[in-house]
């Protein structure tokens, strides 16, 4: 793990892409690698120098973010999208989750919070503002049966599945369940097999749109 967590930033705003540039900049273990005011920008310019965490917009100019989140992670599969945004409908969240955004934030958050967003999804979690994870949770309880249904999920999987959908990291999981860090993983694995999926945020996008 490197020693300080690389942050590129996706917003037309430049007032608050300046600020938010400042505050990271300003922060020990924290560093924004770059800033970019449109999506056409943003997949130019990330590949070359690819950040551990990027935070994403989704209205902006031309190409919206959640139509640059799907480009980006095809190219770049390892480096965590945020979507760092007003909106907080569930088309636009279930929309950015399917694309591949491994978080969902609202800009109102403080940022303490955004600090300690970024964290979390740099150890693996999937962090969502408070408001927005009770829409995910609600509609993964909505959407549960009919999964069920057609490709069954042991109860102990269901259960890690909604973890996942939390946004909670493997380790919370774990600890939650009361059990190993290496058998959450195995039970992850066991999901994507019977969800035929790749990464968390399909996997609960799957979910949720079943």
């Amino acid at each position: 793990m490197s020693a300080e967590i690389t942050v590129a930033i996706v917003d037309d705003d430049r007032a608050l892409c300046a600020a938010m540039a400042a505050f990271l900049d300003a922060t020990p273990g924290f560093r924004c690698s770059g800033v970019y005011f449109s999506a056409d920008a943003a997949l130019e310019g990330i590949p070359s120098r690819p950040p551990d965490v990027v935070l994403m917009d989704i209205h902006m100019p031309g190409r919206d973010g959640i139509a640059c989140v799907r480009e980006l992670k095809q190219r770049l599969p390892n480096t965590q999208v945020v979507m760092l945004t007003v909106y907080e409908d569930s088309d636009r969240i279930f929309a950015a989750l399917s694309a591949g955004a491994t978080g969902y934030l609202l800009k109102r958050l403080s940022p303490e919070k955004l600090l300690e967003a970024l964290r979390e999804v740099h150890e693996g979690g999937s962090p969502m503002s408070s408001s927005i994870a009770r829409k995910v949770v609600a509609s993964f309880r909505q959407g549960g049966p009919p999964l069920r249904s057609t490709l069954p999920l042991s109860a102990r999987e269901q259960a890690v599945l909604e973890g996942l959908a939390r946004g909670l990291t493997y380790k919370q999981i774990a600890d939650q369940l009361q059990i190993s860090i290496e058998t959450i993983r195995t039970y992850i694995r066991r999901i994507y097999e019977k969800l035929h999926v790749q990464s968390r945020t399909e996997a609960v996008a799957k979910y949720l749109r079943s």
